[in-house]
């Protein structure tokens, strides 16, 4: 599975989305609604980028395996 970086990246992708997850869940699920809730709100939004830059990354690698 690791012979190709491609693979690797994709990897990276997914964990780094899965990490920014828990990390906001962690963070609305503590103490104050208020600001802990703003905090995980902007937390949310970085996991939308980097769910966008992960789905990027897997179809611009699906698309370039069509030609390598």
């Amino acid at each position: 599975m690791f012979r190709e970086p491609a693979n690797f990246i994709v990897l990276l992708a997914c964990i780094g989305v899965a990490a920014i997850l828990a990390w906001g869940l962690g963070t609305f699920g503590t103490g104050d609604t208020k600001t802990h809730g703003k905090k995980s709100n902007q937390i949310m939004r970085y996991r939308i980028y980097a769910q966008g830059v992960a789905v990027v990354l897997i179809a611009g690698i699906v698309y370039l395996r069509k030609f390598f």
